[in-house]
């Protein structure tokens, strides 16, 4: 059957959107890339963007057929109301959920058009992985779901490094957390609840934040008594965050903040991803728990290493667009990460590589 995407463009060349075009090339994808810095020796066409050209952005997406929009949240809507207006698939890597209830918006408004947010790995892979766990399960009881991208070898109090947008961080670790509790939606504080995981004899601290679960309270409201998402840190990260945030008063300033930790806690290239979900409840009608633990490492694609973060984020999201194009999702209206069955996504290109590693 012929792919029904075939021409796709990448609006953001940073660490996860270079890659994004690349795997989205090495998956039979003609790609045009899109950045606000002129780009030269990538092996995609690459062409400059100002996005808060309204007229530019639409103009970039006519003659193609869908966009990923790699570019930091805040930029997203614009984007997102582009493709609306031209007609173009759109997919993202979003955790911000203003961003995403717009985009459900721009879906309902549109609905001969795919829109794909939240294709990273949280929201993204994780709830695809917890649904998918969660639909063997006859009762659900719990679907807990964790995901920390830590530097191999950390140093400090706060055992980091920014290997992700520090706008992200900073919003997940301050905006309150939606949940399920009694199966009922909530509204808790960010950084609460914290709890010890151990994966592979690796101690490590969990906490609430905010945007990991995308839409899947909503899906799973009356029929899960309870559902959270919480990242991963090392034991007294978030003690420090607390120290930060609110003996220092900094909550108002988060710009401030974001700037001073990248200063501090720069990227590594000795990254690790850690992912964590466990689904509780009745299976063949007994008690049973059911987990699926991954530390994804750096790896070489094309003839390059790139961090285990970047290249979980790409190949999730890549993988999505992928199942779209050759009709093994709907080529129309909102698509939810729950929705998507993770032997599916492991079938594609580039979702084979999520397959292949990260096994503890």
């Amino acid at each position: 059957m012929a792919r029904i995407i075939n021409q796709v463009a990448v609006f953001g060349l940073g660490k996860v959107g270079e890659l994004v075009a690349v795997l989205l090339a090495d998956s039979g994808f003609k790609v045009v890339g899109h950045d606000a810095a002129p780009r030269e020796g990538l092996d995609f066409e690459t062409r400059p963007l100002d996005v808060k050209d309204a007229a530019g952005v639409r103009e970039a997406l006519r003659g193609v057929d869908a966009v990923v929009s790699c570019l930091p949240y805040h930029l997203n809507v614009d984007v997102a109301e582009a493709a609306h207006d031209t007609g173009v698939h759109y997919f993202d890597l979003t955790e911000d959920v203003p961003t995403t209830q717009r985009v459900m918006e721009l879906s309902a408004d549109k609905p001969d058009a795919t829109f794909a947010p939240q294709c990273g790995l949280a929201p993204g892979l994780i709830g695809i992985v917890g649904a998918s766990l969660a639909a063997g399960f006859d009762e659900i009881r719990s679907i807990e779901l964790k995901v920390g991208a830590l530097p191999q070898n950390p140093t400090g109090l706060l055992g980091y490094a920014f290997n992700w947008s520090p706008e992200g961080v900073v919003n997940e670790y301050l905006n309150d957390c939606e949940v399920l509790r009694s199966g009922k939606r909530q509204m808790v504080p960010a950084m609460t609840e914290k709890e010890r995981v151990f994966i592979a004899g690796t101690e490590l601290e969990a906490a609430l934040t905010s945007g990991g679960l995308g839409t899947m309270c909503s899906t799973y409201e009356g029929r899960v008594n309870r559902l959270d998402y919480k990242t991963l840190r090392y034991p007294g990260h978030f003690r420090q965050m607390h120290f930060l945030f609110d003996e220092l008063n900094l909550r108002d300033q988060r710009d401030v903040v974001g700037r001073m930790l990248v200063d501090a806690k720069p990227p590594v290239n000795d990254d690790v991803v850690y992912l964590h979900a466990a689904v509780e409840g009745r299976k063949d009608g007994q008690p049973f728990r059911e987990n699926h633990v991954r530390a994804y490492l750096p790896i070489e694609i094309g003839g390059r290493i790139w961090r285990a973060i970047s290249w979980t984020t790409a190949a999730s999201a890549v993988a999505v667009v992928e199942l779209v194009a050759d009709g093994r999702l709907p080529h129309a209206g909102f698509i939810r990460q729950e929705d998507i069955a993770l032997t599916d996504l492991h079938a594609t290109n580039a979702g084979r590589l999520l397959d292949e590693s990260g096994r503890i």
